[in-house]
C-alpha cells in the first residue's frame, strides 16, 4: 500500500467500479459525520435549572459560540471583550474616504460550505441572507492562464480527475512519477497523519514526497497559502488536515459564499443581538486582567477598562532625547519617552484597541496585531482603535528620568461558576501569564504565523465586468489573493457605480522575517503584482487606500500540534476556544473557532449533566485511508 501512487490507488476504484461493484465507489466518499455523544446523552435534561454564572473572555467567533450555546441553554452568561467592538478577526471598523464613510476589516472572508457549525450559527441568528455564493474559485498565475475549481463532480475519484482534466497545467502523464506524497493527502487519519508527518514542513513534505511541480504549483501551494502560514513553516501534518476539510473529505467541494455587507452589519451585531435576546450581558471595552483561582477551579474573572496600571519606570536622563525613545516592559510592551521643549512626555505603548503593543513606524505608531496606527502624539489615524495612546505622568529625578503609574481603570471581579477564555494566541498567553504558572505553562507551545498585509485601495478606473469577487494567486512575490469589493460588497458596489472607478484589495498572507521590507516598498511591489493581476487597471490612480500589516494569526508549525493546549484544561471548570486549539475533528479557520467554542460549551454541559450540542463534521477519515 505505502508505494501505490495517485493514479494507481484511483485505478483500483475506478477498477472496481467497472466490475460492477459500486459498494467500492460508495465507501470511500466523503460524507457529514457527527462526532458521537455519550451514553444516554438523549435522555439528559437540556436546560440549566440551577443557576450557573459562566465569563466567557474574548468575544470572536469561538467566544461568540460559546457564549451562544450556553446561554440558549439558561446559564448566566457574561461575555468580556477588551476590545469596543466584537467580532475580533472578524470585524470592522469605519474609515472616512474621498468624503464618505466606508467599513473595512481585517481581510477577505470566504464562508464554505463545509462550515457547518458556524453556518448553524448563523442559521439560528437569521444572517444567511447576506451570503451569496461564489462561482467560482479561481486561480491567477504570474505567467500562465487562470484556473478556475469547484465546478466539478463530488464523486471521489472523479472529482480529482476531474481537476486534471479541467485544468491548463495538469496532465495525468505528470503523476506517473509521483511518490506517496499525494496519496498521503488523500489518507488523512487523525493521530496516524500527526505521528508520521508533524515533524516536517509541508514545503519539505511535498519534495520528499515526490509531488509533481505542476501539482503543487497548480494547487498545492495557492491554497496551502491560505492558511495564513508559509509553506515552510507549516506542519506537513496539518496540512494534509487542511486539505481533507477543504477538498477530499467534505461532500460539498470548494463552494463558498461571500458577504454583501460588512461584516459587523451582516454577522457581528446580528450575533450580539441574539446572545442578548438568549439574556446574555455584553461588555465590550472590559479587558481581562486575570483569572484567580480558588484551589482547583476559577472562582473569579478580574477585568478592567483600558488603560491598566503601569509600572513604574527609572531610564537615565540621558538617554532621553526628542525622538521618541521606547522603554521595554516586562508585558512585552513598551513605554514611549521623549523630550518636548523643557518638557518630558511619554505613552502608554499598548494599543487602546486590545491592548497590543504597538511599535515605532514612519510617522507614529503602528499595531502589528490589528493594523491599528497612531500619529507621532499618539492619536488614532487608522484602523480599528478610537482612542489616543494613554498619556503617562514622566519627570526628572537628578540624572534620571522617572516614568510613573497611569491611573489605575479599577478592576472588577466577575465570580463564575464556569470560565471560557476565548482570546487570540497572544492575548491568551499574556492573561495565563498574569494569572498563575501551571495555566502558563499550559499555552506557551502556542504562536502567531507570520505576519500578513491587507491593502484595500479606491481606484478611479473600473476592474473588467467579468471579474470574478474573489482570487486567489501563485508564483508573486507578495500578493496571494485579491477580493474586488466594488463586484459583490456595499457600499463599494454603489460607489464604484456612481464614480466608474473600483475598489480592490491585495493581500499577503504570511511575509517570512528576511524578506520583510518597510511598508513602502510593500506597496511598490503589491502595486505591480495588483496590475499584472488586473491588466485592465494600467493607468489607474489611487484616491484614497488603506494599508495594514498584522501578526494575530495562530501557527501551526511542525512540532505544534503536540503542545498544543485542548479545549478542557488542567482547571475543571476553565475551557479554552479558539482556532489555536487541539481539535479531534478535522476543522480550520473559522469553522475551526465556531467548533472550538461548541467543544467548549459541550465540556461544560457534560460537566452539568446536561445534554450535549451535536456537533457535525466532514468525514473524520480520507477516501483512500
Amino acid at each position: 500500500m505505502n508505494r501505490r501512487r495517485f493514479l494507481k490507488a484511483t485505478g483500483y476504484v475506478l477498477g472496481a467500479g467497472a466490475l460492477g461493484l459500486g459498494g467500492a465507489l460508495w465507501k470511500v466518499q466523503p460524507r457529514r459525520q457527527w462526532l458521537p455523544l455519550p451514553d444516554g446523552d438523549a435522555a439528559r435534561p437540556e436546560f440549566a435549572t440551577t443557576r450557573r454564572r459562566v465569563v466567557v473572555v474574548g468575544g470572536g467567533l469561538a467566544g461568540l459560540t460559546a457564549a451562544t450555546e450556553l446561554a440558549a441553554r439558561r446559564f448566566e452568561v457574561t461575555l468580556v471583550e477588551r476590545a469596543a467592538q466584537l467580532g475580533g478577526k472578524l470585524t470592522a471598523w469605519t474609515v472616512s474616504a474621498l468624503g464618505e464613510q466606508f467599513p473595512v476589516e481585517h481581510g477577505f472572508h470566504g464562508f464554505f460550505a463545509q462550515y457547518y457549525n458556524l453556518r448553524e450559527l448563523l442559521d439560528a441568528a437569521g444572517v444567511s441572507g447576506d451570503l451569496a455564493p461564489s462561482p467560482g474559485y479561481p486561480v491567477l498565475f504570474g505567467d500562465r492562464p487562470p484556473e478556475t475549481f469547484g465546478h466539478t463532480t463530488r464523486l471521489f475519484p472523479f472529482n480529482m480527475l476531474s481537476v486534471v482534466r479541467q485544468s491548463h497545467a495538469l496532465h495525468l502523464g505528470d503523476f506517473r512519477k509521483d511518490g506517496d506524497g499525494l496519496y498521503d493527502l488523500m489518507k488523512y487519519d487523525g493521530e496516524r497523519t500527526f505521528e508520521r508527518f508533524d515533524g516536517i514542513d509541508f514545503a519539505r513534505f511535498a519534495v520528499e514526497g515526490r509531488i509533481n511541480r505542476p501539482m503543487v504549483e497548480t494547487v498545492l501551494e495557492p491554497f496551502g497559502k491560505t492558511t495564513l502560514n508559509r509553506l515552510e513553516r507549516l506542519s506537513a501534518a496539518e496540512a494534509i488536515r487542511f486539505f481533507h476539510f477543504y477538498m477530499m473529505g467534505n461532500p460539498e467541494g470548494l463552494g463558498f459564499s461571500y458577504l454583501r455587507r460588512d461584516s459587523v452589519t451582516a454577522i457581528v451585531d446580528p450575533l450580539r443581538r441574539r446572545l442578548e435576546a438568549l439574556g446574555g450581558q455584553v461588555r465590550v471595552g472590559k479587558g481581562a486582567r486575570r483569572l484567580e483561582r480558588d484551589g482547583a477551579r476559577i472562582a473569579r474573572v478580574v477585568v478592567d477598562a483600558h488603560p491598566s496600571p503601569s509600572p513604574r519606570l527609572v531610564l537615565a536622563a540621558a538617554d532621553v532625547g526628542d525622538r521618541w525613545r521606547a522603554v521595554p516592559r516586562d508585558d512585552g510592551s513598551s513605554v514611549f519617552v521623549r523630550r518636548r521643549g523643557d518638557d518630558l512626555v511619554a505613552l502608554d505603548g499598548r494599543c487602546t484597541h486590545m491592548g497590543c503593543p504597538v511599535v515605532l513606524d514612519e510617522d507614529g505608531f503602528r499595531c502589528p496585531c490589528h493594523g491599528g496606527r497612531f500619529d507621532g502624539d499618539g492619536r488614532p489615524t487608522a484602523g480599528p482603535p478610537t482612542v489616543a495612546l494613554a498619556s503617562l505622568v514622566a519627570r526628572r529625578d537628578g540624572e534620571r528620568v522617572v516614568v510613573g503609574e497611569s491611573a489605575p481603570a479599577g478592576e472588577e471581579a466577575l465570580a463564575c461558576d464556569y470560565c471560557v477564555v476565548a482570546c487570540e494566541v497572544r492575548g491568551l498567553q499574556e492573561l495565563m501569564r498574569r494569572s498563575d504558572g501551571e495555566l502558563s505553562a499550559h499555552v506557551s507551545g502556542l504562536g502567531e504565523a507570520d505576519p500578513y498585509v491587507v491593502w484595500r485601495l479606491w481606484l478611479d478606473k473600473p476592474t473588467a465586468r467579468e471579474r470574478l469577487p474573489f482570487y486567489t494567486t501563485s508564483r508573486f512575490r507578495f500578493t496571494d489573493s485579491l477580493a474586488i469589493y466594488s463586484a459583490f460588497q456595499e457600499p463599494f458596489v454603489s460607489w464604484a457605480r456612481r464614480t466608474g472607478g473600483s475598489v480592490v484589495e491585495v493581500h499577503a498572507y504570511a511575509i517570512a522575517p528576511d524578506a520583510m521590507v518597510p511598508a513602502p516598498a510593500i506597496r511598490a511591489v503589491m502595486w505591480e503584482e495588483l496590475l499584472r493581476l488586473l491588466p485592465e487597471l494600467a493607468g489607474a490612480r489611487v484616491l484614497h487606500d488603506e494599508f495594514q500589516q498584522q501578526s494575530n494569526f495562530s501557527r501551526f508549525a511542525p512540532g505544534d500540534h503536540a503542545r498544543r493546549p485542548a479545549t478542557t484544561t488542567p482547571l475543571a471548570n476553565l475551557m479554552l476556544a479558539g482556532d489555536h486549539v487541539k481539535l479531534g475533528p478535522p476543522a480550520a479557520l473559522m469553522e475551526a473557532a465556531a467548533m472550538s467554542g461548541r467543544l467548549a460549551a459541550n465540556a461544560v454541559l457534560a460537566r452539568e449533566g446536561l445534554r450535549q450540542i451535536p456537533i457535525p463534521t466532514v468525514a473524520l477519515k480520507g477516501p483512500l485511508a
